[in-house]
């Protein structure tokens, strides 16, 4: 599958490693940098989704998605675990929970450029028992694109090649996810509200430690294959 990912913010925040432990399956081994576990909430827009070299159907391929990630590594290749995937297409989340296994959930979403640029983003989503995971944010980038050096934190944060997933029998699965480098901008952020890592049973201060900023990157990503 193809597609585009578009005004994407990392927002990353160093958390306990023993409460991520708690919340990841055992099979999986926690990916740290520095002895120190990380979770990432990633909001961006998706466009140009299509099988791989077919054309994008315009009312199917283009919505807002919003990831809840952490770091792991399986047999020596480390890639993400997501907590949850918040999209804005009931049926781009049908598909994906079906055939992925992945934790896609729907929620009201809206992203959209502001006068100055600044991108706005908004999501907010229930799960039926009351539990109500929100996200609303501003931001923008403030500086040239800057390719993070391998060995920095930010090159371990963001160039990740793969996700894990595990099923309810326990089996784990690994996507592969091709892409250029990511062309990273420092950036400016005002988070109005943030509840998504609570809604996974973690708590982060209202303001990330690190964040950057990617206009746009074409992505491929491969077929699940069963690793485990």
């Amino acid at each position: 599958m193809a597609q585009r990912w578009n005004n994407l913010a990392f927002l990353h925040w160093p958390v306990a490693t023993d409460e991520v432990r708690a919340r990841v399956p055992s099979v999986l081994e926690l990916d740290l940098h520095a002895n120190t576990a990380w979770l990432s909430i990633t909001p961006f827009y998706l466009s140009d989704m299509r099988a791989h070299g077919t054309p994008a159907v315009p009312w199917l391929s283009e919505f807002p998605e919003l990831n809840v990630r952490t770091y792991v590594t399986l047999d020596g290749k480390p890639g993400v675990f997501f907590f949850s995937l918040d999209a804005g297409s009931v049926l781009a989340v049908n598909g994906a929970r079906m055939l992925f296994d992945l934790p896609y959930q729907y929620a009201t979403m809206s992203a959209h450029t502001e006068p100055n640029g600044a991108i706005a983003y908004q999501s907010s989503r229930g799960d039926g028992t009351g539990t109500v995971a929100e996200f609303d944010a501003v931001y923008a980038p403030t500086g040239p694109v800057q390719l993070a050096p391998p060995g920095s934190l930010d090159h371990w944060l963001s160039e990740r090649y793969c996700l894990y997933a595990v099923d309810p029998r326990a089996h784990v699965y690994r996507m592969e996810i091709h892409h250029w480098q990511w062309p990273l901008q420092p950036m400016r952020i005002e988070v109005r509200r943030n509840t998504m890592a609570t809604a996974a049973g973690l708590t982060l201060p209202p303001i990330p430690p690190r964040t950057s900023f990617a206009r746009s990157l074409d992505v491929v990503i491969w077929n699940r294959e069963r690793v485990r």
